[in-house]
């Protein structure tokens, strides 16, 4: 089992623009089957933990029943993120507190497959800077933004594994040193 952040990035490192907006993203081409795809990265995920900014996002932008069958997180300090409305469509659970008192409820629900850290880049250096974070995937997008959420605001090292290249994108598969 390992804990991975799995997320796209301009070249000048932000996930989202200064309006929140993946416009940048989502009007990218990008193979959901192919190399560093969402799809077979997936298949080895058991859990999944966000921030509220990012789940407020997957709920305005994929109405309707919540899009992964694994058990799903939001870390965030407003528990009510998670309205009555969304509740009984989205199968997520909220946490509020220290990231390392989640990770091992991440890892018994994920069981022999892998915790994916969603986002923001907020909550993933609150993993990183707890030493949780074993492997990161970036897919980076041909364009700059120029301000931003960054992709990861905490200091960290890493050893790069593995690249290739998927639609518009340049990706790389990072692990911790």
């Amino acid at each position: 089992m390992a804990c991975v952040y799995y997320t796209a990035s301009s070249m000048d490192g932000y996930i989202v623009d200064e309006k929140s907006s993946l416009d940048w993203l989502t009007s990218r081409d990008i193979d959901p089957d192919g190399p560093f795809g969402i799809n077979p990265f997936l298949q080895t995920i058991g859990a999944l933990v966000m921030g509220a900014g990012t789940y407020e996002w997957i709920a305005a932008n994929h109405p309707g029943r919540w899009m992964y069958s694994q058990p799903s997180w939001v870390v965030t300090h407003r528990p009510h993120v998670v309205g009555q409305s969304h509740a009984e469509r989205h199968s997520v659970r909220t946490f509020q507190g220290d990231v390392a008192d989640l990770h091992p409820r991440l890892s018994a629900a994920a069981g022999t497959k892998n915790v994916w850290v969603v986002g923001g880049g907020n909550l993933a250096a609150q993993f990183v800077s707890a030493g949780l974070i074993d492997e990161m995937v970036v897919a980076y997008a041909p364009c700059s933004l120029g301000a931003g959420s960054p992709v990861l605001p905490a200091r960290s090292e890493w050893t790069l594994v593995e690249c290739g290249v998927n639609g518009d994108f340049i990706c790389g598969r990072w692990r911790r040193e």
